[in-house]
Parts: structure tokens; sequence; C-alpha cells
């Protein structure tokens, strides 16, 4: 199985990088080969049983796509995305990369021939969804989005859904919850500081919390989202039928919850490092995201996720902090 990551260089595909070359095998398969692809050069995994390369690439560059796909790789995961923040603060950046990069992606794809479909997993967001909206959103919502990031998403999802129709590729679209906690340096996502509250306390490192405390958005772990695309690489899509695009399970937590599972995680001291500094935009923003859902359709498919947001925090010190006995 030849298997390409694009946005390997950021969170999640490093993650799903290193996952591969842990396991060897996606589902029942052995990876023969992975391809890493960003607009800069990515992390190879340690100690891979298979060949890896590296590629730096512009996914707005027809040739540079073309060539990926020239390949014919079995699995093609699409992260690569402008982030929330920086998709609403940069119009034109959002909708060449998220937009115009995703479509062609997905021609390069429909243009190497009939003999070729393989299964393309796209990360989508929660951010598709915007008020009016209920407490707890079920699997036949409308998407409304309410920033330019979650209409780029939108966007995508048909698009992906209209390729899977027309028999171009096998196409699966995840919408994930809000990745929470990010390891290592902040992005320019809207959402940075659900991680940042606990991820900067935990390292003993001043966070700034922008919004209310009864704030209400829905989490899963970057442990999660790397077992939501495997999973999506590996089920059997017939079982989706006509709708490819599933909203992943979660957490519904408060930022009040959160501060409370960091309080028992690290106690008072780490919470006494966070200070709340309103930010007015980044409350619009916050005011237009869900904040929970009832994901019984991925669940019944076979996804999973954390149970608490307790557990979301444990998963950040195992897994970044080494700290196996918490």
């Amino acid at each position: 199985m030849r298997i390409l990551i694009v946005g390997a260089a950021g969170m999640l595909g490093r993650k799903l990088a290193e996952r591969l070359a842990r396991d060897g095998v996606l589902g029942r398969e052995r990876v023969s080969h992975l391809s890493l692809v960003d607009v800069v050069e990515s992390e190879r995994p340690a100690a891979p049983g298979f060949d890896v390369t590296t590629v730096a690439a512009d996914l707005t560059e027809r040739p540079a796509v073309d060539e990926l796909i020239a390949e014919r790789p079995d699995i093609v995961f699409h992260l690569a995305a402008v982030v929330s923040g920086e998709a609403e603060a940069d119009f034109e950046k959002g909708y060449r990369v998220n937009v115009d990069g995703t479509r062609l992606l997905f021609e390069a794809i429909r243009l190497a021939g009939t003999a070729y479909q393989p299964r393309v997993i796209f990360s989508s967001s929660i951010a598709v969804f915007g008020p009016p909206f209920p407490d707890v959103i079920g699997d036949d919502q409308c998407l409304t989005p309410s920033t330019s990031y979650g209409t780029q998403k939108a966007v995508a999802e048909l698009l992906l859904s209209d390729y899977t129709r027309r028999g171009f590729f096998d196409g699966v679209a995840i919408r994930l919850p809000t990745i929470c906690v990010r390891p290592g340096a902040p992005n320019r996502a809207a959402s940075g500081f659900f991680s940042s509250i606990i991820r900067e306390p935990l390292n003993g490192e001043e966070a700034v919390l922008p919004v209310s405390d009864d704030v209400r958005h829905w989490f899963a772990s970057p442990r999660a989202g790397i077992d939501f695309l495997i999973h999506a690489g590996t089920l059997d899509s017939g079982a989706l039928g006509k709708r490819r695009c599933l909203t992943m399970p979660g957490v519904s937590a408060t930022v009040g919850a959160e501060i409370e599972a960091l309080r028992r995680a690290a106690g008072d001291e780490a919470v006494g490092l966070i200070r709340r500094e309103p930010d007015e935009t980044i409350m619009r923003m916050v005011a237009g995201w869900p904040g929970g859902f009832d994901a019984r359709r991925a669940r019944a498919l076979g996804f999973r996720a954390e149970a608490d947001f307790d557990q979301i925090v444990r998963v950040y010190v195992e897994d970044e902090l080494g700290d196996a006995s918490s």
C-alpha cells in the first residue's frame, strides 16, 4: 500500500506518519511507501519499516499536485489547510489553499484515469456548522458556517461528495472536533487558546484566556484524531452510502470544565498561570461555534473519542510529557 499525506508537516500529519511507521500497516495492508508533502519539509518518522519520501510542494500549483498523484497512492490523507484565524484574516489565502488547492488535488486524481480510484480522507471541521443550531447538533443538521474557514471546509465537503458520486475516488470527510491539547507552539487557529490554557500551565508557563469560562465547545485529543484518520482509511465505505461526511465524536466541555480538569491534574498553582484577557474578535468568532454533538452515526461506524476532559488532559501528559502513570 502506498500512502500520501498532504499537510504532513502539521501536528496531525506528523503524528499520523509516526503512527503508520510504528504500526507498519493500515488495517490489514502492509505499508510499502509513505509520501510526506507540505509547503515546508516534513519531519521523517523514526525507523519506518518502509520507504519514506518527503516533498516540499505547494498544493495550489498544478504541476506539483499532478506529480504527487502520478505516484498513484492507494490512500490520500488530505490534511493541508490554512487554519481558522488565518483564513479569516487573509480571505484570498484561505480560499486559494482550502478551496482551490483541494480542487486541484481532486482534479489530479480524476485526470489520472478511470483505472485509478484511491481512498481520499479529508480532514474537515465542525466549523461547517454555525448558528442557528440546537444545543446538541445531530447528523441531519444543515451546514450554515459563520466563518470563511467553515465555508471553505463546507465547499470541500461538497466537492468530495460529488467526486465520489462520479466514481473518481472513494472519499470520506471527517469533521474533526477542536483537537486539544495540541503540543508544541501555538498556531494561528482562533481556537488555539483551548489548548494553551492547559499546555502552558502544565509546562510552568503563563497562558492567556480570551473568552469567558462559560464558553462551551467540542473536543478530542490528538490521539483520538489519529484514530479517526486511521479508521477512516480502513472502514467499509459502502456503509456510508451517499453521505460521505461524518461528524466525529468528542467531549462537550466549557472552558470552566477545562480549568477544573487542569486543577485536578496539576493543582491550583497551574490554574493560577491562566491570565484572563478578553479579546472581542475571538469572542465574536467563538459565539458562532457549536458546543455539542450527537455523533451517533460515526459511533455506529466504530469511531471513538474520550469520555471527558480529564481523559484529554491525561492523553497530553502521557503522550507529550512522558508520564504514563498520570
